[in-house]
């Protein structure tokens, strides 16, 4: 039985509340129970991730691993998602080393394919939880998620991973190349907004606060990017850069407007310098 294609249209279709507090009730227990996906932030924030985590146990057989992992997640300080999420999926990843590899594999994509954007939100963050892989796998593992339908699940792709890119930031910026010239606006979103310098939310990429122009082969491809979403991790990259570099970023922005006089490398540049033009 689908759940959700049985639920009714007007909660398949709503908006969103604009505050926790207006969350309609019935909402917020099917997005517990990982019955719907959030539709906005208000909603992503208001997940119980406890309470997800009970009933995904459950319905995957596996209740028992909660007097393990409730308790473990009692310890933490706060229950907000950027706090539960690695919790969640350190916990989540300790089970799967547990597991013979045919039935991590299939935990895993069990996670990885749930129509909860919150459970998929923890299987991002396990890629970056995961040791002994390299670069390569990591990147590997973690597109799907950044090619995600939802939001939230996007933004933790690159949160999760965002580490290990700047550890190994020369190789990484060779791989997210390729990236930025998929077809996929998601993909090329996330081979720039994982690598800006001084990202929200993310810890600071010291080398390219210090010398953004290696990040060049990422960021050329997109100078007349089509799609605004993407437009504006280009412009954020930039403004980034322009807090430590703004020489850098004044001449690169007239060398992009010289060289492709669009509407799209107009707008991507005067986001790019909004910082500068504020002094």
């Amino acid at each position: 039985m689908n759940e959700t294609a049985s639920l009714p249209a007007d909660i398949l279709n709503r908006k969103g509340a604009n505050k926790a507090a207006d969350i309609p009730q019935n909402v917020l227990e099917l997005l517990n129970q990982g019955f719907i996906e959030s539709v906005n932030l208000t909603e992503w924030l208001a997940v119980d991730h406890r309470a997800l985590l009970s009933i995904v146990l459950n319905t995957s057989g596996l209740s028992h691993e909660a007097e393990v992992m409730l308790p473990a997640l009692n310890k933490l300080k706060e229950d907000k998602p950027m706090k539960m999420i690695p919790a969640i999926a350190a916990q989540w990843n300790r089970l799967l080393s547990e597991l013979p590899e045919t039935g991590r594999g299939q935990l895993f994509a069990m996670l990885a394919s749930h129509r909860s954007d919150s459970v998929r939100c923890w299987a991002a963050y396990i890629v970056g939880v995961t040791p002994d892989m390299d670069i390569a796998g990591i990147l590997q593992h973690i597109r799907p998620f950044a090619a995600d339908s939802h939001f939230g699940v996007r933004e933790i792709a690159w949160m999760a991973v965002r580490a290990h890119i700047s550890a190994n930031l020369e190789a990484a910026i060779t791989l997210l190349a390729n990236w930025v010239r998929d077809e996929d606006a998601n993909i090329r979103r996330f081979a720039v907004e994982s690598t800006r310098p001084q990202g929200v939310w993310a810890k600071h990429i010291q080398a390219l606060k210090e010398n953004p122009a290696q990040g060049l082969p990422l960021l050329e491809p997109l100078r007349s990017e089509p799609v605004k979403y993407v437009q504006d991790s280009v412009a954020n990259w930039l403004n980034d850069a322009s807090k430590s570099q703004p020489d850098w970023v004044l001449q690169l922005c007239s060398d992009w407007l010289e060289a492709s006089d669009t509407k799209e490398t107009k707008r991507i540049t005067e986001r790019a310098q909004r910082t500068l033009t504020r002094k």
